[in-house]
């Protein structure tokens, strides 16, 4: 285990990414947030509770503190359908009009009665997501929860999670490699490196200060819309949360999809621009 040294305050209601590269230590600080790991040393409240104080040994159990988490690997029940899944999350007592609601939204009503072997990776990780979200918990750690969706499912799931967190007021942290993902769902982000914070600010901010460190300006963005417009492309785009258009050529109409993440030289009149997946 990445040794962690965590100086971090996030405003109730914020949107928080972390990233870095494998091993910084990113899926280590959501479990330690859920519970799910004791650091040797440190601090964790939420709100006005304490959740975790090693000074005074005190670590309030995983299952007492209002978190929804989905994991890289999705963490399902195999023997529990879809539905079973959801209803097991949400607890006898709770409202179950939420499940309908969530399996909607996420464009799983007509397989609620599948069990996960039968689902694709996108398919599970969207009933992961809706079972972390059935509890309206007022933290939400996601570890990488769009990573196996296609480009549209995860401009829909990205929209979802930006009403839902304005509509309930909890507090989001998510681990991603994706800039659209970043500059989509965060006001803040942080860099990881072995265990460390080591560049903290908006998106727009820390993106341009990693770009400036090297040799040759980019610029990260995400495709918004594309319409076809004579002899080129007509493509609205966000980049640094700006909307910008772009002409492009029409042989990258496969590429420019809706909810792509892209790099772009830092020339927006002639641009050079590289489709992530």
């Amino acid at each position: 285990m990445v040794p962690m040294e965590i100086d971090l305050c996030v405003s109730e209601g914020e949107a928080l990414a972390i990233t870095g590269d494998s091993g910084a230590g990113k899926t280590t600080l959501l479990r330690q947030i859920a519970g799910l790991t004791t650091p040797q040393n440190g601090r964790i409240r939420c709100k006005k509770t304490i959740w975790l104080d090693t000074t005074s040994k005190f670590n309030l159990p995983a299952q007492n503190r209002k978190v929804g988490f989905v994991f890289q690997d999705y963490a399902l029940f195999p023997h529990f359908t879809v539905m079973q899944n959801l209803q097991f999350a949400l607890g006898p007592r709770e409202d179950k009009s939420r499940i309908g609601e969530l399996l909607e939204a996420v464009e799983l009503t007509e397989l609620s009665d599948r069990k996960p072997f039968q689902l694709s990776g996108g398919q599970k990780q969207r009933v992961a997501l809706a079972r972390a979200l059935v509890q309206r918990p007022e933290l939400l750690l996601l570890d990488e929860p769009l990573s196996a969706l296609g480009p549209s499912m995860r401009t829909k799931l990205q929209g979802y999670l930006s009403m839902l967190r304005r509509q309930f007021g909890f507090t989001m942290l998510i681990v991603t490699h994706d800039p659209g993902e970043i500059f989509g769902l965060a006001q803040q982000m942080i860099v990881m490196e072995d265990g460390k914070i080591i560049k903290q600010g908006t998106p727009a901010g820390v993106f341009l200060t990693l770009s400036k460190s090297t040799d040759d300006l980019h610029l990260y963005g995400t495709v918004l819309n594309v319409a076809p417009n004579g002899s080129y492309l007509k493509v609205t785009v966000i980049i640094q949360q700006f909307v910008h258009t772009l002409s492009l050529p029409l042989e990258l109409a496969e590429k420019a999809i809706p909810g792509r993440p892209f790099l772009i030289s830092h020339s927006l009149d002639a641009p050079d621009i590289k489709f992530l997946d």
